[in-house]
């Protein structure tokens, strides 16, 4: 029950219901048809990203704060089971984000210090203009960090988090060319696109 609600909260496509409310449009047809807040604060602007924001924050949070802080391996599961939901919802045809915003609200109930570092990543990351650098080197610190932190429970949390987002950045929203398939993951994996450079209208 703890993992069921996880998912179905963390499938709640907060951000494309916000786009369809304000603006009529469905994200999935907008820059690289990723559900997510960038993608949001393109047709929308600054509040439908904030309201949007906090309840994708806070819809990742429920899995975890249900299973508690003494089932560290249920709570870890919760935590991956979130951001699954939000990656791959249901709702959307299997449709998604890239997970930051849920894993933030997961780990605030599970390890709060891994908030800070996605917070700090993505905030970091906007100032340089590269934002998927910048969360893929928060992934990298997350579990060793939370580790010490927090413990087996931290770690776990962590881990659970971050094996769901690496899967979503590599996998992404279009199938990898044969022809490309080294050069295009490796792509996905540091800049989070199938390419070195932008596109427009493409984060």
């Amino acid at each position: 029950m703890v993992l069921a609600a996880s998912y179905l909260a963390g499938a709640i496509p907060f951000s494309n219901l916000m786009a369809r409310r304000r603006r009529g449009i469905d994200l999935r047809t907008v820059g690289s048809g990723t559900v997510s807040g960038t993608s949001l604060y393109q047709v929308a602007g600054f509040g439908a990203l904030a309201l949007s924001g906090i309840c994708d924050i806070a819809k990742g949070a429920v899995g975890p704060a249900l299973a508690g802080r003494d089932r560290p391996e249920l709570q870890a599961a919760a935590c991956a089971a979130a951001v699954a939901g939000h990656n791959w919802s249901p709702f959307l045809n299997g449709a998604g984000g890239r997970g930051i915003s849920p894993a933030i609200g997961a780990l605030g109930a599970a390890a709060p210090a891994g908030s800070a570092i996605l917070l700090g990543g993505m905030t970091a990351s906007r100032l340089g203009g590269e934002t998927a650098i910048g969360s893929l080197v928060a992934d990298a610190v997350l579990v060793p960090v939370l580790g010490r932190t927090a413990g087996r429970r931290g770690a776990l949390a962590a881990a659970g988090v971050v094996a769901v987002m690496l899967v979503k950045r590599l996998t992404g929203n279009a199938p990898v060319p044969r022809h490309r398939r080294a050069r295009t993951y490796l792509n996905r994996l540091i800049f989070d696109r199938d390419t070195t450079r932008k596109a427009h209208g493409v984060t």
